[in-house]
């Protein structure tokens, strides 16, 4: 299905909390690596909960990227859709994802939930103060952009690597 309206890749996560910082960290490499089209928002959320709303107003297509206690070995990639997000935040790794659920609860009591909501996220292993990203989700750092990016072409959106165009 293509998507002709408008897009925003969120990023989540406290960047001074290691592992937690993941959906920031994502969102600094691919707008650092891929040129999006015009109606492709890449934010980060950081850790702004219910505040992020006025950003989500218009949006056609959710991107969300968090790290996920999702039960999975350090580093694993998940990906969830739709309703499968909000039971997933359920078994929260952060105060943030407080605000995630409640964002998305807020949004479907609006009746503005986006038509595709999709959170790629990353299994954590240290969530305790530093800034670095631990060994395993660094080491997979790239292979989430790259599957975000695989998505949003899925959803018909031209994203081109800059590095490699000419």
């Amino acid at each position: 299905m293509r998507s002709n309206g408008k897009t925003l890749v969120l990023g989540l996560g406290n960047i001074i909390m290691r592992d937690e910082g993941l959906g920031v960290r994502a969102c600094e490499h691919l707008a650092q690596r891929y040129r999006l089209p015009d109606n492709v928002t890449v934010l980060d959320g950081g850790t702004l909960g219910l505040d992020l709303l006025p950003y989500l107003e218009g949006v056609t297509d959710l991107l969300i990227i968090d790290a996920v206690n999702a039960g999975a070995p350090p580093g694993s990639l998940v990906r969830l859709a739709n309703e499968q997000i909000p039971q997933t935040l359920a078994l929260k790794t952060s105060m943030h994802q407080v605000g995630l659920q409640e964002l998305l609860a807020v949004m479907a009591l609006r009746g503005q939930t986006p038509p595709r909501v999709v959170l790629w996220g990353m299994e954590p292993l240290i969530l305790e103060p530093g800034l670095d990203l631990s060994e395993p989700v660094l080491a997979n750092l790239d292979t989430l952009v790259t599957s975000v990016v695989a998505e949003l072409r899925s959803w018909g959106i031209p994203v081109s690597d800059p590095l490699k165009a000419s």
